[in-house]
């Protein structure tokens, strides 16, 4: 599985479960890299040696793509939280 094949799996199944896609933009709003506003793109996206950190301690290696369905039971789990 690639980084763009996870993405599209979720956000198909964010379209069919709307709970579900407020859950995935949760996490993604917390993974950002702080400074996000600042650097090029200007996107809120995380930064590249955080995402290899979290998939290292999670999957053992640096270049691992997570399971939609990891990604999703996190997701949900954040959602959980107060």
């Amino acid at each position: 599985m690639t980084w763009l094949s996870l993405t599209t799996a979720l956000t198909l199944r964010a379209l069919i479960n709307p709970a579900l896609a407020i859950d995935l933009l949760r996490v993604a709003w917390r993974f950002r890299h702080r400074l996000w506003y600042r650097r090029f793109p200007f996107l809120p996206l995380p930064a590249p040696a955080y995402v290899q950190w979290r998939m290292y301690t999670a999957y053992g290696d640096e270049a691992a793509v997570p399971p939609a369905e990891d990604v999703i039971a996190f997701a949900r789990w954040v959602g959980r939280q107060p």
